[in-house]
């Protein structure tokens, strides 16, 4: 790209001094055509974090989390899940928590939901699962916020895993073909299904997913090393709904007739109410240890807030492509203050022509540099 832009954009220079040097006039470099906004997370990245440690012996899913890895009292529950928006909207009325744990062939999740009305409607795989109450995992192994996982699974114990080539607002599609091979999972209700005449505990869900097939976006080791850090975020999506002739429906908005909208809890949350923000989601830490306490013991290294100057730089050129129709390499442009990074020099490097940008941190030591495109991509990149 950079030499695209000696060339080309020094061209582009010369045309519009020429140009202009006849009565010294020149048309304006931006014009705006718009007062629209890329929708961005109202609050700061301040994501959740957890250690997921190594366990010794296998976890039988049967969706009880009642095997003894689970009941050790160094696996923690992660905090209680939250709204998806943050901690400015009211808290869940029902508790979500999760634990996670690994060995040499699979990541594990266990899920309990505390919930009174335990019901499901679909039964068919890779349906559209969040049109009934349910559990989802996201899975970003690299951070890079593409190639992702998506996996979600109702009461029935229904699945739809889906791989994301890039978040829907990049324009990437969801490949629903795509399976996780090798997935294990089970749900366990405490209570009866689909039956108002009662009231129940909840549900509980264990998934066991294959390093195997996890490796197919992951850029590092697999299983991971001890330290590395994954980017996954869990959901619980509930409906609002009430009993009609003997069966639970959705609550209705009554000026439209639609169901009311769903509740979205999260247990890292997003700011904004769209789970396909990988920026956004929690830090999950690997480890061999398997009996110590801190499951919120580590502390993001500073690549992370990196990331998070890089990211707001990215919306703030989808905000100035809506507004005047191209991305800008003037910094200035983009109304973002000065940064202060540990380990990182300031400003950024941008280039870009009307249909592309690429932003550039580099490294205090001169090691590597951070870069993001147009595309949202964002990777490090080794000098050395």
């Amino acid at each position: 790209m950079t030499g695209y832009r000696v060339t080309a954009l020094t061209l582009i220079a010369a045309i519009l001094i020429i140009a202009g040097c006849g009565d010294g006039k020149r048309e304006p470099r931006y014009k705006k055509i718009s007062d629209g906004t890329f929708p961005v997370p109202s609050i700061e990245f301040e994501p959740r974090r957890y250690l997921c440690r190594r366990t010794a012996e296998p976890i039988i899913i049967d969706g009880r989390l009642d095997d003894d890895p689970w009941k050790m009292k160094w696996v923690e529950w992660t905090q209680a899940f939250t709204d998806i928006e943050g901690p400015e909207k009211d808290e869940p009325g029902l508790r979500t928590r999760a634990r996670m744990l690994w060995d040499e062939d699979y990541l594990y999740i266990g899920a309990e939901m505390k919930e009174p009305h335990v019901w499901a409607t679909i039964t068919g795989r890779d349906e559209v699962i969040f049109h009934d109450n349910d559990f989802e995992v996201f899975i970003d192994p690299d951070g890079d916020t593409h190639e992702y996982y998506e996996l979600e699974i109702n009461a029935f114990g229904t699945e739809w895993d889906l791989l994301l080539v890039k978040p829907y607002r990049d324009g990437g599609p969801a490949v629903d073909s795509w399976d996780i091979q090798g997935l294990k999972t089970a749900v366990h209700v405490d209570g009866t299904i689909n039956n108002p005449g009662d009231s129940d505990e909840g549900w509980s869900v264990e998934i066991a997913i294959p390093w195997k097939t996890l490796g197919e976006c992951a850029s590092g080791g697999i299983p991971p090393e001890e330290g590395d850090i994954w980017h996954i975020n869990m959901s619980r999506v509930e409906w609002e709904s009430t009993v009609v002739d003997g069966r639970y429906v959705k609550k209705t908005d009554p000026e439209t007739g639609r169901p009311k909208p769903e509740n979205n809890w999260v247990w890292s949350p997003q700011g904004i109410v769209n789970m396909h923000y990988p920026e956004m989601w929690g830090l999950v830490m690997f480890t061999n240890v398997m009996k110590s306490f801190g499951g919120d013991s580590f502390t993001p290294a500073p690549v992370e807030d990196a990331m998070w100057v890089m990211r707001k730089i990215y919306y703030a050129e989808k905000t100035h492509f809506i507004q005047y129709g191209r991305y800008t390499d003037r910094f200035e442009r983009l109304g973002l203050e000065e940064q202060v990074i540990h380990g990182y020099v300031w400003p950024p490097v941008i280039e870009a022509t009307a249909n592309l940008f690429e932003a550039v941190l580099k490294n205090a030591d001169g090691s590597n540099e951070l870069v993001i495109d147009h595309e949202g991509r964002l990777v490090t990149r080794d000098l050395e």
